[in-house]
């Protein structure tokens, strides 16, 4: 097939002399990028005994904040699961029972109140969608484990401790 422009390019063909043939240059610079490489500062870092620096907007772990007076600050409306793209977040709303007033603010509570942390992206749209502000995502790396059912994370592992404690 004949070429659109009529232009021709004429390729010339030198011969290896017996260096290039040996492919020693090749094999010297490869070993020079190798020991340029063993000399230089390792970027990996001991995990358990060192602990890397995060920056500012680092999404962690989740938690379940209390108000300032101990008081769980979540309602169960359910926005954060409504708009969780990996439908992790599942939760039971329950009404307030008598004697219950410190422990929650509102009538309604999230009696069960479970994260799989399997399917989360740690994407932040939970954290936004909270209108009482119960949600963040400022917790540390979620930790590894060998059984799926130990990564659903209940209000035993999201709920931060009360204050007066």
């Amino acid at each position: 097939m004949e070429s659109l422009s009529n232009k021709k390019k004429v390729l010339e063909v030198k011969p290896l002399n017996f260096m290039e043939r040996a492919y020693l240059p090749a094999i010297v610079s490869g070993l020079a990028t190798t020991m340029k490489h063993f000399f230089k500062k390792p970027v990996t870092i001991s995990y358990p005994e060192e602990k890397r620096e995060f920056s500012e907007n680092f999404r962690g772990m989740h938690s379940l904040k209390r108000d300032e007076n101990g008081k769980e600050r979540c309602t169960a409306c359910g926005l954060c699961a409504l708009s969780c793209p990996a439908e992790a977040i599942t939760m039971t709303a329950a009404e307030r029972q008598p004697g219950e007033e410190n422990l929650y603010r509102e009538e309604k509570y999230a009696a069960v109140y479970e994260i799989n942390m399997l399917r989360c992206i740690f994407c932040g749209l939970c954290e936004e969608a909270c209108p009482k502000e119960a949600i963040y995502l400022d917790g540390d790396i979620v930790p590894a484990d060998y059984l799926r059912k130990d990564f659903i994370y209940g209000k035993d592992k999201l709920v931060e401790a009360p204050l007066n404690q």
